[in-house]
């Protein structure tokens, strides 16, 4: 689990709840009416704006802001230098035995890819076409929050216009002024929680996954294309370095 997502939705729910409960009791800023209008609204227009097929595949896709391992990339140039390595000595078949020692299912297909013979253009190219269709599922998955963190507060000004209404319609009766006002005031707060508390969030956290998991990716098929073309480990290592800081650069070939 990604321990920054879960800190920091404890952190703003927690602190919303602390200061709602220092002041009054929770139960005041719960309204049906208000949530109606707020939650039925943008889930109704999202299906408008979707197909339902999008909406559940950006679900499945914002797991990865709670439910993500984090993969080292210095892990992965470690375990290509032991491939180039093994693979310059023993030939590129030689990688056969590395396959089950994998987690990352990229690798797997890449090293798999280098073993059936795929020229080091084709591995790249047919790899590359992967990254692309990964790239654009997680930038959709990522509008679409996008799109609902837009539409959560339109739907709550809307609600908010709902309410006034219905005060001004019942200026005569103070009773009904205060119900009224609650689904005013309620609608335009649940729809800047949604928006800036869940939905924007998570589209930034998405961002940011997509680019970390695309820089692995392109590491991989940089350095089995390298491995592949049979060039020097020292060459293959300098390529890789390129993908992370100096200060990460740790050479094997160091004594």
């Amino acid at each position: 689990m990604d321990l920054s997502t879960i800190i920091g939705m404890i952190a703003a729910f927690g602190l919303m709840l602390a200061a709602i409960l220092y002041g009054s009791p929770l139960t005041i800023f719960f309204n049906i009416p208000a949530l109606l209008i707020v939650l039925g609204g943008t889930t109704g227009v999202a299906f408008i704006h979707y197909p339902f097929k999008d909406l559940l595949e950006a679900f499945k896709v914002a797991q990865k802001a709670v439910f993500h391992r984090e993969t080292s990339i210095k892990d992965h140039i470690t375990k290509l230098m032991g491939f180039a390595s093994k693979a310059r000595k023993e030939g590129i078949l030689g990688l056969q035995s590395e396959l089950d020692t994998i987690e990352d299912d990229f690798l797997v297909r890449s090293v798999q890819m280098a073993i059936d013979g795929q020229e080091p253009s084709t591995l790249r190219s047919m790899l590359n076409t992967e990254i692309d269709y990964i790239r654009l599922r997680h930038s959709k998955g990522a509008s679409i929050f996008v799109s609902i963190g837009t539409y959560a507060p339109a739907m709550g000004m809307v609600g908010t216009l709902i309410g006034l209404v219905q005060m001004l319609q019942n200026l005569n009766d103070p009773s009904k002024i205060g119900p009224a006002m609650a689904v005013a005031l309620l609608t335009t707060f649940y729809g800047a929680v949604i928006a800036n508390v869940i939905c924007l969030p998570i589209a930034g956290k998405l961002r940011n996954r997509s680019e970390s998991e695309i820089l692995i990716k392109t590491l991989i098929i940089e350095g089995m294309q390298s491995i592949l073309s049979g060039e020097n480990p020292r060459i293959i290592e300098q390529k890789l370095h390129a993908y992370i800081s100096p200060k990460l650069r740790a050479s094997a070939f160091e004594r």
